[in-house]
């Protein structure tokens, strides 16, 4: 019997994806294929070939055939990708050399300078900064664009041969307006005053979509990539952040997506647009239009991380011991971590005007409290902090936050789970979700697509809550643990005022 089910496309930094689900997102197949940055580019550049994105996509869906015997019929196809690439194309549809990605550092100079003059955030991953430094640095290129997108919007065009992107997408772009849902028209006049150039940005965007409107179909070079029928529908193409929104089933205002790793970001979901310029929070949409405030650590579990592999090297000679000896020390320790507090800057933190790494350190040993378990959840409990910093700006326009879902290395030991729900004082809660992330959440979209198509009149967030697990694990704050973890929070930003002067006294 044929599987009918919805294919999800994910294009990441260091390679693609697919997944084939079944009718109820029940991941059957998986298929990847890698690729390489452009050799030999200047430090801080980071380039990739839009040809490599097209090679690994036919690539991994043969991956994909040779695990499912071809016995299965696509209902829609999602799609995601990095988000903040700026893909050049001609009049042809033709890809103009490589594409700059979202973690090339190449226009802090246009950030700062779009920043003001539009008076919104305009970070320098946005497209629109890397569109200005274009223009500026390489102004033939330029005169040949007539199209700019993103990696997922360029699979899209591959396969479908329209110039479209899902709204979060293309947020990552150009600013949107959240009265029409489209690219804010009296910034995009702003823009094109301080370029300058002789083509209106706003013809060179792809058009916005949102989740359950067409995002096109299968034309005959798209069917041909993928072996597909032509005419599948396509859910509009989006960033691989509101994909992974999606996967986490988060739709409402008041959730906040919160992944703890090397880098720490919430993504929580508002009621309305942030007023003004911060440099703690960057601005972005969910799938269906709602605005996204994310607040994003450099300085993640890094520190921890390095505290526990020395423990763990002392202890057993492998670094990697560590964490099975010294974690369960660190749920042990009193929340005060016996009058520990620590630093965990490694790196610069900007959005908390911590403008160098150097100053990660331990403050308040002594001979009783030097302890595993104390110095561990001290450099723990920092991390959580800055993300508590970076969302009290989104506490004091009033913006609501009513559950944190978690995700990321901190779930390895679920337990931890407890420990930001009390320094929070918000519910905390682990989902049950595919381990193909993005790739996963374009497919979601794929079939609320589908069901659109087929007269569904259902909500976004109608849509997530009816893929929802019936229990999910949920961690409630402790009434006795909030108050002593308040208090070690407001402790810890008089340390985070002083760490100006401990950067002039170690740097």
């Amino acid at each position: 019997m044929t599987i009918k089910g919805y294919l999800g496309i994910d294009a990441g930094t260091q390679g693609l994806s697919v997944i084939l689900t079944d009718e109820d997102l029940k991941v059957l197949g998986t298929g990847e294929a890698g690729y390489e940055m452009v050799p030999n580019l200047d430090e801080g550049c980071y380039e990739q070939l839009p040809t490599d994105w097209d090679s690994a996509l036919s690539d991994a869906m043969q991956n994909l055939r040779d695990q499912m015997n071809d016995d299965f019929e696509v209902l829609a196809i999602g799609i995601s990708g990095q988000m903040h690439g700026e893909v050049l194309a001609d009049e042809n549809g033709a890809a103009l050399g490589p594409a700059r990605l979202w973690c090339d550092a190449r226009n802090e100079g246009e950030e700062n300078e779009l920043t003001q003059a539009l008076g919104v955030k305009m970070p320098k991953r946005i497209t629109a900064a890397r569109w200005l430094w274009t223009l500026r640095n390489r102004p033939e290129l330029a005169q040949q664009t007539c199209h700019i997108t993103t990696p997922s919007g360029w699979l899209a065009y591959q396969l479908t041969g329209e110039w479209l992107l899902g709204i979060g997408d293309a947020a990552g772009m150009f600013p949107i307006d959240q009265e029409t849902l489209d690219y804010d028209l009296g910034l995009l006049k702003k823009f094109d005053s301080v370029a300058g150039h002789s083509k209106p940005l706003h013809s060179l965007l792809p058009k916005v979509r949102r989740a359950g409107q067409s995002g096109g179909t299968l034309n005959a070079n798209g069917a041909a990539r993928l072996g597909l029928p032509e005419g599948t529908p396509v859910a509009p193409a989006e960033g691989d952040q509101p994909a992974a929104l999606a996967g986490s089933l988060i739709g409402e205002a008041g959730m906040i997506s919160c992944s703890f790793g090397t880098s720490v970001c919430a993504n929580s979901v508002g009621d309305r647009s942030f007023s003004g310029v911060s440099k703690a929070v960057d601005h972005f949409c969910a799938p269906d239009g709602k605005p996204i405030n994310m607040v994003w650590l450099r300085n993640g579990t890094t520190f921890m991380n390095s505290v526990v592999a020395m423990f763990g090297q002392a202890i057993g000679g492998n670094r990697g011991e560590g964490f099975e000896t010294v974690i369960p020390m660190l749920l042990d320790a009193a929340p005060d971590c016996g009058g520990i507090l620590a630093l965990p800057f490694m790196d610069d933190e900007p959005g908390i005007n911590v403008q160098r790494g150097g100053t990660a350190m331990m403050i308040g040993l002594n001979s009783e409290n030097a302890t595993p378990g104390n110095v561990v959840k001290a450099a723990l409990l920092a991390t959580m902090f800055n993300l508590r910093l970076g969302c009290e700006i989104l506490d004091g326009q009033g913006f609501p936050r009513t559950e944190l879902v978690l995700s990321g290395g901190l779930t390895k030991t679920p337990e931890l789970a407890q420990l930001l729900a009390d320094v929070f004082a918000n519910p905390v809660t682990l989902l049950e979700s595919a381990e193909e992330g993005t790739a996963w959440g374009a497919a979601l979209m794929a079939k609320y697509r589908r069901q659109h198509l087929e007269g569904s009149d259902r909500s976004w967030t109608e849509f997530l809550e009816e893929h929802a697990v019936e229990s999910p694990t949920q961690y409630l704050p402790q009434a006795a643990a909030v108050p002593v973890y308040e208090n070690v929070y407001q402790k810890y930003k008089k340390l985070v005022d002083a760490q100006p002067m401990l950067d002039q006294a170690v740097n």
